[in-house]
């Protein structure tokens, strides 16, 4: 890999279906932004899909796809970003399994965003070894670019932080780094890894249009960025805003952490002056009430959403999509190989060279 100079990120989606507004607000967006000034790897976790989807092989296939489709539709440019397949980056699934003698399986499982995802996908007691076994992956996902960010939303941090102890683990186990050695000096000091930082979203976690759980296609309350105006303003309806048989001229709560309609308007209408004075007629029940400001969210969602719709139109071929992760993987490849030979070589485990090609 050619050095550029210029910081590495990794981050990506498993595939569970189509992307939606919830993805776009905390991390696409953000993506979009530091691919012209960032290298950026932009993962597709098809392999995660499987801790809970195994026997759907075919439909992981086609979602996987679909998230790459709607990635371009949202801005990813694939000039700018390689766009890849974990599974057809050997590395990433090398680096799991040593990283996984790094950490105890207590502090693996001691990991919240784990646990709320065992609980909100109801799967208790019942789940594969493969459930807990891929945030170790991820934390292979992160360090096999050696990226320095992570862009992420407010639940993945956790992940992350597992991500950094084992940077960190390696790089004084197998590097010789100092064990008080403060993580901007890392690499300087013989580590093989930076310890990567997150980069999370303005808006870190949005609520779904049920006004509870957070915005997941699976629990069936989220907006598509396929979805027309109709759709939206239909979607956007159903949000409960805590306050039952509210009238026009009853004073509203403004707060975005106790009234989610008001999560949507700070995110998605863009004008300062348009939202200030939102909240200070609902706050004083100006004769406005739930469904006026319903309706001006949908319209600001649906106009985010427009010239994405447009844009998806040139990525419907799946040959096109082929080619685009093929160039990606092409690039992934390479960008990791380096880093296991250099990791194999710190923990004595190089024996031969390799080359590896897609």
């Amino acid at each position: 890999m050619a050095e550029t100079g210029r910081r590495r990120v990794l981050t990506g989606d498993t595939p569970t279906g189509s992307l939606h507004i919830g993805h776009w607000v905390g991390s696409v967006k953000r993506r979009v932004e530091i691919q012209e000034t960032h290298d950026c790897f932009f993962l597709v976790a098809n392999l995660h899909a499987f801790t809970t989807r195994a026997d759907k092989p075919e439909e992981i296939r086609q979602d996987c796809l679909e998230v790459v489709r709607d990635g371009l539709a949202m801005g990813i440019d694939p000039n700018k970003a390689a766009i890849f397949l974990q599974t057809e980056v050997p590395a990433i699934m090398q680096l799991t399994y040593l990283f996984a003698m790094l950490l105890p399986y207590n502090r693996v499982m001691r990991n919240p965003t784990l646990k709320d995802e065992l609980t909100v996908k109801g799967l208790e007691d019942n789940y594969s070894f493969g459930f807990p076994l891929y945030t170790v992956g991820q934390t292979a996902d992160i360090l096999a670019f050696r990226a320095h960010e992570v862009p992420v939303g407010e639940d993945q941090v956790p992940h992350l932080e597992l991500t950094r102890e084992v940077a960190r683990r390696f790089n004084k186990m197998y590097c010789g780094v100092p064990d008080k050695a403060p993580d901007e000096d890392h690499v300087e000091l013989g580590g093989v890894f930076p310890i990567p930082e997150a980069d999370v979203g303005r808006v870190g976690r949005l609520i779904g249009t049920d006004g509870v759980q957070k915005m997941s296609k699976s629990l069936g309350n989220a907006i598509q960025i396929t979805d027309t105006p109709k759709q939206v303003r239909k979607k956007l309806g159903k949000i409960y805003v805590g306050i039952d048989n509210r009238q026009p001229t009853d004073p509203g709560e403004v707060d975005p952490e106790k009234n989610p309609l008001f999560q949507y308007v700070e995110t998605f209408i863009e004008s300062p002056d348009e939202v200030a004075d939102l909240r200070d007629r609902y706050a004083r029940g100006d004769n406005i009430g739930d469904g006026v400001v319903k309706v001006r969210v949908a319209e600001s969602i649906s106009a985010l959403l427009e010239p994405m719709q447009e844009r998806r139109k040139q990525y419907e071929s799946d040959d096109v999509v082929m080619d685009i992760l093929h160039e990606g993987c092409k690039k992934a490849i390479a960008a990791t190989e380096e880093t296991l030979e250099m990791a194999k070589k710190a923990a004595s485990l190089q024996f031969f060279d390799r080359t590896v090609t897609i």
